[in-house]
Order: structure tokens, then C-alpha cells, then sequence
């Protein structure tokens, strides 16, 4: 099959009208960032931000046009909003004061819930290779395994791994043209950018790109009935999470670290994140707790042991669990095999499903008598 060329998808995206001034989107400048590789096209499309509303039937024509050039398997278009002009960089003084209004909600929209989703429960790491995908993905599998529906997103815009840690295979299909239908493994239902763009291609996107990639895979996937929604988030602390704290009501976020000071720094940064964005922070995992020799069964505690614990009491918050640092799980985690899904019997599972056992016992206590979404800033 011939290779659809860059100018052949400009003229198709170009027979999509800008409804604001009348000519083709490309003439009129709405397209940006066009790449074209290997049959698979990419492009956002930068509208005032109080105009996104009125776009989105733009972009899905757009999708449309390009899909319909001979030679295309894939599009991924994405919607976002243009930022103003800059605000004037803070005093020293002011600095601190700055953040806090920009983590405040503001009043005039709500954080908004995902149809069909009981609880959404956020996994996130102050720093990254502390195994928080790991965590996320084998937690989604622990509480299937306690009786509940569940579903994981990858917000990770940047690094997505659920696609490799579950051996997801294939795109997502829709049904109606509009909304993508989740891949589903091990009778988890998983839902990736890494699914949406080629495996080895970098998502080298601006920060307000990965955000409106990010609000793509909240309000155009069908979740269908779930009891819980785990989303695995970026490591470290920034505008995905910001941005996802505004647009969804969560439940409450997890927090892994392992032992380390260093990172138990980043961890405690990361429950504060939660906290400023008034989400309840569930509790601490500490992820590699301890090495267990599979030969002569002699423990080694190769990154400290017990620093999540006492972390999670002096930020009063609960400590759910210690994970090991074992063959098994890093064997799963490369061959797209989790430990829960084929050993839920083994220690290693065990210790998992501990954790999601209190999870679940703070969702079951809490989500029936949930607040009203918060009031937030889009």
C-alpha cells in the first residue's frame, strides 16, 4: 500500500471548514503539529479556550478526513486550548502565594464524574522507577480479583507502560465513530495512549497538548459499568495532575515510594499535591520493601525498609502495604503477565491484594456517602 504523504493529509483536513472564518482549517491555522509516519497521522488543533466546546465536531471531522486518505491505518487528533498571554512572572514574595491560587479550585465549573464509574482512584509517585505502574496495574487486577469491575486508564502521556505491562496487543475500535471502546486483558478493561500512537514513537507534546490528550482518553472512552476506575498517573508532580485533578471528580490517590530518602522526599510531596487539590490520599505503598533470597529464603532490606510506613504516619495518612522486590514481579512485569493475573496465589500476589483489600475497604466506607464534586477551574 502507498504511503500517505504529508501534503496529501493537509489537502484532505483542508476540505474541513473553520466554522469561525469560513476557510479550510489548514489555511486558517488551525492544525498544528501535523506528522505523518508509517501510515499513522498525528495533529492537534489550537482553539481559544473558550471555544473548545464548539471544536470538538471540527475534530472529528478532521479525524475523519484524514482517515479517509488511502494508505492511513491510524489518526490521532487532539483538541486544545490556546493559552492567553503570560502572566507577569511573580515576585519572590509573590511566588508562593501564585501556586497556591493556581492549585485552588476557582468557582464556575465542577470536576466531573465518568458515566457508569462508582470510584476513580488515582496511583501516583513523587519521582519515577519506584514501580508505580506496576503497583497500578497488579492493584486493578487485586481488586478484580476481590469481586469488583474495574478499569485502568494510563495517564502517563509521556512514558505509557500499561500496554507492555498487561501485553496488550492492537488499537481500540469504536463502535459509533465517537467513542473508543477499551482493550480488555486478563478481564481487566485498559484504555492507553501508548495504544493510540506508534509503540516506539516519543510523545514530544507541549504541555497543553498532552493535557487535551489526557482529556481525550477521560470523555472518549466507553467504561461502561465500573466499580472502580485506577488511573495510573505521571511520576512527579505537574500539569497532568493538575489538569486531572480539575476535570474529574477522584475518589482519592494512592501514593507509592520505596524505602529511600530520596524518595520518600518526592512521596511526601505528592500527598501534599493531593491535599492542596483537596483529593483524600487512601495511603502509602512502599514498593521493593525487602529482597527475599529464592535460594535460602535470608531477607535483605537492599533500599532501607520501613521509611513509607513512618512517612504515612507523620503525614497522618494510612500506610496500605509493602510490596517485595521479587524475580516474579519483574519477570510479569516484562512478559506482560502480571503476578496477581497468573500467581494470585503466590506471597507476591498475596501482598498486592492486601493493599487492595484496603482500598476497597475505604471506597466501600466512603463512596456512598461522597461529597458533591468539588468546584474547580477549567
Amino acid at each position: 500500500m502507498t504511503e500517505p504523504t504529508k501534503d496529501q493529509i493537509a489537502a484532505a483536513l483542508n476540505r474541513v471548514r473553520d466554522p469561525k472564518s469560513g476557510r479550510g482549517v489548514m489555511d486558517s491555522g488551525l492544525i498544528q503539529g501535523l506528522v505523518v509516519k508509517d501510515g499513522r497521522v498525528g495533529f492537534m488543533i489550537e482553539v481559544a479556550a473558550d471555544m473548545v466546546s464548539n471544536y470538538e465536531y471540527v475534530r472529528a471531522a478532521c479525524e475523519t478526513a484524514a482517515k479517509s486518505v488511502p494508505g492511513v491505518t491510524g489518526v490521532t487528533a487532539v483538541l486544545t486550548a490556546q493559552g492567553g498571554a503570560p502572566a507577569p512572572r511573580p515576585r519572590p514574595a509573590q511566588a508562593s502565594a501564585g501556586l497556591r491560587n493556581q492549585l485552588q479550585p476557582e468557582r464556575g465549573a465542577q470536576a466531573q464524574s465518568i458515566p457508569g464509574v462508582a470510584a476513580i482512584v488515582a496511583v501516583a509517585s513523587g519521582k519515577g522507577g519506584v514501580g508505580k505502574s506496576t503497583v497500578a496495574v497488579n492493584l486493578a487486577l487485586a481488586l478484580q480479583s476481590l469481586g469488583k469491575r474495574v478499569g485502568l486508564m494510563d495517564a502517563d502521556i509521556y512514558g505509557p507502560s500499561v500496554p507492555h505491562l498487561l501485553g496488550l496487543m492492537g488499537r481500540p475500535s469504536s463502535r459509533d465513530g465517537k467513542m473508543l471502546e477499551p482493550l480488555e486483558r486478563y478481564g481487566l478493561k485498559a484504555m492507553s495512549i501508548g495504544l493510540l500512537i506508534d509503540r516506539d514513537a516519543p510523545a514530544v507534546w507541549r504541555g497543553p497538548v498532552a493535557t487535551g490528550a489526557l482529556n481525550q482518553l477521560l470523555t472518549q472512552v466507553s467504561w461502561g459499568e465500573l466499580d472502580v476506575l485506577i488511573i495510573d498517573m505521571p511520576p512527579g508532580t505537574g500539569d497532568i495532575h493538575i489538569s486531572l485533578a480539575q476535570r474529574v471528580a477522584l475518589t482519592g490517590a494512592v501514593v507509592v515510594s520505596t524505602p529511600q530518602d530520596i524518595a520518600l522526599l518526592d512521596a511526601r510531596k505528592g500527598v501534599a499535591m493531593f491535599r492542596k487539590l483537596e483529593i483524600p490520599v487512601l495511603g502509602v505503598v512502599e514498593n521493593m520493601s525487602l529482597y527475599v533470597c529464592p535460594n535460602c529464603g535470608h531477607e535483605a532490606h537492599l533500599f532501607g525498609h520501613g521509611g513509607a510506613r513512618k512517612a504515612a504516619g507523620e503525614l497522618g495518612t494510612d500506610f496500605l502495604g509493602e510490596i517485595p522486590l521479587h524475580l516474579s514481579i519483574r519477570e510479569g512485569s516484562d512478559d506482560g503477565a502480571p503476578v496477581v493475573a497468573v500467581n494470585p496465589d503466590g506471597a507476591e500476589a498475596r501482598a498486592f491484594i492486601a493493599v487492595a483489600e484496603k482500598v476497597a475497604a475505604q471506597l466501600e466506607a466512603g463512596v456512598a456517602s461522597r461529597p458533591p464534586p468539588r468546584i474547580v477551574m477549567m
